[in-house]
């Protein structure tokens, strides 16, 4: 037999066969079919009512337009909800609602407290809202079950006063964590700034004069003491020329007057000494004007002229002893000297005090313009060196002044929070008491009776055509005999066969019509008590 189905089943859909089993099996389909339905349907009537009471809250926006207040909270309403709801059913929590109301008390057996936070926790049903896009979260619903409506509808209540508070308790926190967070993070800012101020000022001080701002006016100077150097250079040289002309004068005087010579006609004495201090003096001018104090030549002139001093003194030592001893015959002092002598003689001094100062001047311009060029050469180096420190600077300001800016903002839409002028929740249908039990629903238990009824009666008809070794078809013993069917005898009924075929034909159009009429009640039974 099963040889057979498997076969038929390889050939495709026989619609004759199956209306014949329909025809052969009709009463054993339709009494397990009626009876699973009856059980089904029986059983929701003795099924203990559940009521559903639910909240729909509203997700609002802030009253005000971010383009004027920033938000400084989460803005994810479902991240946020996840932890909100994490929250509200904690144990904690729940046990506090459940002692409330003495919830889950009254069964057979008493449960523990974790037992019953198990059991709110399924009792409680959370579903969200999306706008017709799907992007954003605009409502959620909070249900809860309860064996009594009044029950169910203070719950609901509860868990939406928590849930509206609780995200309120959130959003200020997360606001106030927000602007501490940018407080402390300004006041390192301003610490980072500060040091970066106090580098670049130490650096400014310690550079001072080879800074790039200062650049324009120092090559200002430097022009200006190059300027004041040939001008100190061409008044040293007009000095010069004036001393060289009055040792020139005086020279002659003394020829003329008091220089003695000697037999190749060189002067001799204290002539001799001051041509001599004259002349060291002109090449020691000479040579500074090209070389440093420490140049040798200079620096051997220097000891020359030393030595000659040091002769000449001795030497008018000696005239003034011997004066001395010819009992004042000459005089050698300046008031007894020939007026126009000292006349020159005082000119020479001023003179080589002018040539002195100038020469100092001259050194003194030197080494400010050599200090000068070493700040123009540095500059540089420092304009990269305070580059740095104010790249430094300007970041650790640019920065500082962003998080000022957060700051404020932080704070106003911190008021906002606690003024509960951002983002809240509020009760758009509130909790309601249930008229109706959510559960169960016999309606649906009808219709869900009668798909088990009919899957019963195809699993019966099913079982009892595969136990039934009998053949029904002319394809069944085609299929069993090895030779080909030539004829076939035609069925002979008597009339009680015939009154039997007639008789099962009408128990099975009034099984049919009972199980029609039984169902179509219980549905509507179940729909006008639901």
């Amino acid at each position: 037999m099963a040889d057979n189905l498997e076969e038929q089943g390889s050939e495709g859909l026989d619609l004759q066969r199956y209306l014949d089993i329909a025809r052969r099996r009709h009463l054993q389909f339709l009494i397990p079919a009626f009876l699973g339905w009856l059980l089904v349907w029986g059983a929701s009537w003795f099924l203990q009512a559940r009521y559903k009471s639910g909240t729909l809250i509203l997700v609002q926006g802030p009253t005000l337009s971010k383009n004027y207040v920033v938000p400084n909270v989460n803005d994810d309403v479902q991240e946020r909800l996840q932890s909100i709801k994490q929250q509200v059913m904690s144990r904690t929590r729940l046990l506090t609602i459940i002692d409330k109301f003495h919830l889950y008390e009254g069964g057979r057996r008493k449960l523990s407290p974790d037992d019953k936070v198990t059991a709110m926790g399924k009792d409680i049903d959370i579903e969200l809202v999306e706008d017709q896009r799907g992007e954003q979260i605009t409502a959620f619903r909070i249900s809860y079950w309860s064996y009594s409506p009044y029950v169910a509808r203070d719950v609901a209540t509860e868990l939406t006063n928590l849930f509206i508070s609780e995200n309120q308790k959130v959003l200020q926190q997360q606001s106030e964590n927000t602007t501490e967070f940018l407080e402390s993070s300004m006041e390192s800012a301003r610490q980072r700034l500060v040091e970066q101020e106090g580098k670049v000022r130490a650096f400014k001080a310690a550079h001072e004069g080879e800074l790039p701002t200062q650049q324009a006016s120092n090559m200002q100077i430097l022009n200006g003491l190059q300027q004041q150097l040939q001008n100190e250079q061409s008044a040293l040289n007009t000095a010069r020329g004036q001393r060289d002309l009055l040792q020139t004068q005086i020279a002659d005087f003394r020829t003329v007057h008091t220089v003695t010579h000697t037999s190749n006609g060189q002067p001799t004495g204290l002539a001799a000494i001051d041509a001599q201090l004259d002349q060291l003096r002109a090449k020691l001018a000479e040579l500074s004007s090209h070389y440093t104090d420490q140049y040798p030549d200079v620096i051997a002139v220097k000891d020359q002229i030393a030595k000659a001093e040091k002769n000449r003194t001795a030497m008018v030592a000696e005239l003034k002893n011997a004066q001395n001893s010819a009992a004042n015959a000459l005089p050698t002092d300046e008031t007894s000297m020939d007026p126009q002598l000292a006349q020159l003689q005082g000119q020479l001094r001023a003179n080589q005090t002018e040539i002195t100062n100038r020469e100092q001047a001259i050194n003194e311009l030197k080494t400010q313009i050599n200090d000068y060029r070493n700040r123009l050469n540095a500059e540089p180096a420092s304009e990269q060196q305070l580059d740095e420190l104010t790249r430094g600077y300007n970041q650790s300001q640019s920065d500082y002044d962003e998080l000022v800016k957060k700051r404020n903002q932080s704070e106003i839409a911190t008021s906002m929070e606690h003024m509960q002028q951002g983002e809240r929740f509020s009760t758009l249908d509130p909790a309601s008491l249930p008229l109706k039990p959510d559960f169960p629903n016999r309606l649906k238990f009808c219709g869900m009776g009668l798909a088990a009824g009919i899957a019963l009666g195809l699993v019966f008809v099913l079982g009892l055509e595969f136990v039934d070794g009998r053949l029904h078809t002319e394809k069944e013993i085609k299929a069993l005999l090895p030779t080909v069917v030539l004829t076939e005898i035609p069925e002979v009924l008597t009339s009680a066969d015939e009154r039997r075929i007639k008789t099962k034909m009408f128990l099975g159009w009034a099984m049919a019509a009972l199980v029609m009429i039984a169902v179509l009640a219980g549905s509507a039974f179940s729909y006008l008590h639901n």
